[in-house]
């Protein structure tokens, strides 16, 4: 069942994408992340009432939460047409929870793949944060970010552990560098938006001077 809430998570980070760019209507969109995040938090109250109890079952569990009332927050923000400052604060805390999860991924379970696409999670919750809390206009930025992580870290990877191949050392060793490209993709688009700002301020203090 975890497989196939990263699987749907998949869909819904790349409807919000769109909806970023401005290609998807927000109440549509709204409407499928309540029902996403309705499953998300359905989902691991029964996970973890039929498991074994262990704490470290509990904390693997536990994160899907993280996603399920993200989107719940998501879509009820949206088809309400609320502000999104609640929902940028709380996308800070969760950015915080993630990389303590990226954390434990390496230390404890020694497995840097999944700690990579935490640290990518972490960085695209901060990035909402920025948004909705310090309103910051980087949409199309975070656009291009969700979109790129609803492939590399979501849909794909879901699809392979469905299909049984996600832990082979081939495929851990091709998922590293593609992890790292999406990085390196993101550092590019990081520094085109700082550049494309700093034109934009130079640009509107040229208009105020000659007026």
């Amino acid at each position: 069942m975890g497989d196939v809430g990263l699987f749907l998570s998949g869909a819904t980070l790349f409807l919000n994408s769109l909806m970023l760019f401005g290609k998807a209507n927000e109440k549509s969109v709204g409407v499928f992340n309540l029902f996403v995040g309705a499953f998300q938090v359905i989902a691991p109250f029964y996970l973890i009432a039929v498991s074994d109890q262990h704490h470290w079952t509990i904390f693997n569990l536990a994160c899907i939460f993280l996603f399920g009332f993200t989107y719940l927050y998501v879509g009820i923000t949206t088809l309400k047409g609320l502000e999104g400052n609640g929902l940028g604060w709380y996308s800070l805390w969760v950015s915080i929870i993630a990389i303590v999860y990226a954390v434990v991924s390496v230390i404890h379970f020694h497995d840097i793949i999944n700690a990579l696409i935490w640290i990518m999670w972490a960085y695209l919750w901060f990035l909402f944060f920025l948004s909705m809390s310090l309103n910051k206009k980087i949409d199309t930025y975070i656009g291009k970010v969700a979109f790129v992580q609803s492939w590399v870290t979501l849909t794909i990877p879901a699809l392979l552990s469905l299909t049984g191949v996600w832990k082979t050392d081939f495929v851990s060793r091709v998922w590293f560098y593609v992890l790292i490209l999406s990085i390196v993709y993101f550092c590019i688009c990081t520094i085109r938006l700082k550049v494309s700002l700093k034109n934009s301020r130079e640009k509107n203090m040229d208009v105020q001077v000659n007026s």
